[in-house]
């Protein structure tokens, strides 16, 4: 389900027609040089193609407004060679609408010391005309990301590599699509929000379905596709009877097959690409939602629980930021639960009641069935594990009434201390960066949510980025926080933020 389309990064070069014709044959030589060592680096997850030199208004206008309708486009870097006059980018800079990196390099590593003349001065001078092309930005006032090192450099690559993930979640935001069954958990305020002004800032679609519309769907899933899932299920997860009784834990397990099938199909036909749920409203499900969900986490879907459509929306975002990626550790919805405060060993458990999604688990995947308090219905089957270890990142995006804010923790993911035999959810454990303390403290200055989007594949700098380029607040906890700073932030972006 995780399907994205086959994105490319325009590499656009500016310089003027004052050098001569010989100085712009080498501009374009060098540009393509460029382009053909990126895309040979193995450092970059998408294509980067090449464009003719920009040197006129009419040309950089022209090519700009075609990345915004090619809908393979998903950005464009930008460098300039040469001197390249700012008042030539205006327009095309005005009518942009697409993510764009201003590429701060040049084609040389060294100062040839022994040859350099005026020529060589006239024809290399990107840290000329670079900074010209960096003011108009700053006049304007547009959003861009700035990458200063040398194109052959691995970590230059990686990270044009890791905005070119940005940006294509930021293109992408603009097709997810959230399901909601049911409405928010009744008097529940972080998971609120204003939908219109979700569609106005990230492109979102955010519609409500009854819940009985996708049980129907779901109980008109034949016993044949039922049985054949529920056999997919018996040879990949290791089932934990622990003393139930064999067949009445096999009925259970084809309740959540029935759903996932169900699920998928509804969404897949009214394509929606996440989901919320709610226990309080499970309408004729005969089980709330729990491996069925986890499965269909797996396969790309955003979701978040009791209605919170903001963070399901936010696991769908960052499941296709993260998608190819090399030995991704995976992504995503989590919730706070119960602290340990014992000195050295602080964290946070994180769970939910069933919903966490494989792609997290580290070692052995169990299936099994225990009693649910909330949502009136018979036990439901969810996938028990432990989730891996080292850093990671987890957001809050909130609505605080006049402007959205993602607020990015900086995690570092451990093992429990102990086994927890009797705790029949799959779980992480983390310390929030800098400490449990700090942590804590700005993350409820700040506002944030006990729901999550987390991910052990993205960093605060690719999630700031997204957030600067949708024109939100984004807020950062992270080692160098300290409360006194973090409190004069938020005071300066109610300031800068305010309509």
């Amino acid at each position: 389900m995780l399907r994205s389309k086959t994105y490319q990064f325009w590499f656009c070069t500016g310089s003027q027609d004052l050098y001569g014709d010989v100085c712009l044959a080498h501009v374009a030589e060098h540009s393509q040089k460029i382009v053909e060592a990126l895309n040979a680096s193995g450092n970059l997850p998408y294509e980067v193609v090449w464009k003719p030199t920009l040197i006129t208004n009419e040309l950089i206008r022209k090519t700009l407004n075609e990345a915004n309708t090619d809908e393979t486009c998903a950005g464009v870097i930008t460098w300039m060679h040469t001197f390249s006059p700012a008042k030539s980018w205006i327009l095309g800079l005005q009518e942009y609408r697409k993510p764009l990196l201003h590429f701060h390099t040049q084609f040389n590593r060294e100062i040839p010391y022994d040859t350099i003349d005026m020529d060589f001065m006239n024809e290399n001078q990107a840290a000329h005309g670079d900074r010209e092309y960096g003011h108009i930005f700053s006049r304007l006032g547009m959003e861009r990301k700035v990458i200063m090192g040398y194109w052959e450099d691995a970590d230059v690559q990686k990270k044009i590599g890791s905005w070119m993930r940005t940006a294509v979640g930021v293109i992408e935001s603009s097709h997810i699509r959230v399901m909601r069954i049911a409405d928010n958990m009744r008097n529940v305020a972080v998971t609120e929000g204003d939908k219109v002004e979700a569609q106005i800032k990230f492109g979102w679609e955010i519609d409500a379905y009854p819940v009985n519309e996708i049980a129907a769907e779901v109980e008109a899933v034949s016993k044949g596709d039922i049985d054949a899932l529920v056999e997919e299920y018996y040879d990949k997860y290791e089932i934990l009877l622990e003393g139930r009784d064999e067949k009445e834990f096999r009925e259970h397990v084809a309740v959540q097959a029935g759903i996932e099938i169900g699920f998928e199909r509804f969404l897949e036909a009214k394509n929606y690409q996440a989901i919320v749920t709610h226990f309080g409203d499970l309408g004729s499900l005969k089980q709330l939602p729990g491996l069925a969900i986890q499965r269909l986490m797996e396969k790309g879907y955003g979701f978040a629980g009791e209605g919170d459509w903001k963070t399901a929306a936010m696991v769908r975002l960052m499941k296709i930021m993260t998608q190819g990626m090399k030995d991704a550790k995976g992504t995503s919805f989590m919730e706070d639960y119960t602290y340990n405060l014992v000195p050295g060993k602080e964290g946070i458990l994180q769970a939910h009641m069933l919903e966490v999604c494989p792609t997290v688990a580290d070692g052995k995947i169990s299936i099994k069935e225990q009693p649910l308090s909330m949502g009136d219905r018979e036990d439901p089957a969810r996938l028990v594990f432990t989730s891996k270890t080292g850093p990671a990142v987890a957001t809050s995006l909130i609505d605080l009434g006049d402007r959205f804010r993602l607020i990015i923790n900086d995690v570092d993911c451990k093992k429990v201390e102990k086994p927890m035999p009797k705790l029949p959810v799959a779980t992480a454990f983390w310390t929030p960066q800098p400490n449990l303390q700090t942590g804590a403290e700005a993350w409820i200055l700040a506002g944030g949510a006990h729901h999550t989007a987390f991910s052990y594949d993205l960093t605060s700098e690719q999630m700031g980025d997204w957030a600067a380029c949708m024109g939100i607040e984004a807020v950062y906890i992270d080692k160098d926080t300290t409360i006194r700073r973090f409190k004069n932030e938020l005071l300066w972006n109610s300031v800068a933020y305010r309509k």
